[in-house]
């Protein structure tokens, strides 16, 4: 399993815990928002740090999820602290998606 993977899922336990955590609970959007697309972060992110490459749908959901996180404060309106926890951790899981996207742990060297 690679590490990146583990860390995209956790970060996907963070967004799951973070409406009660940082105080957004009491927005019913924003709190089964960030509960939902948290689970589905955790599922692919385990799913899909096995299937490295650009065919893995897995690490392109986990990526979608991480843009999720970097608009969703926007959309709720939620304040200073939640948006920069959700951009920051959104970014990290976009770049760790990618990095899983283009690794082909697979194939061999030309060379």
């Amino acid at each position: 399993m690679k590490p990146r993977g583990t860390l995209n899922a956790l970060i996907g336990v963070w967004f799951t815990i973070a409406p009660w955590v940082i105080g957004f609970a009491d927005q019913s959007g924003a709190l089964s928002s960030s509960t939902f697309f948290g689970i589905i972060q955790i599922i692919v992110s385990l799913w899909g740090s096995h299937k490295p490459g650009w065919n893995s749908w897995q690490n392109w959901i986990s990526a979608i999820t991480g843009v999720w996180f970097v608009t969703f404060p926007f959309i709720y309106s939620l304040t200073n602290g939640e948006v920069w926890s959700n951009v920051i951790l959104g970014l990290i899981t976009i770049i760790f998606s990618l990095w899983n996207l283009g690794s082909n742990s697979g194939s061999k060297a030309v060379g």
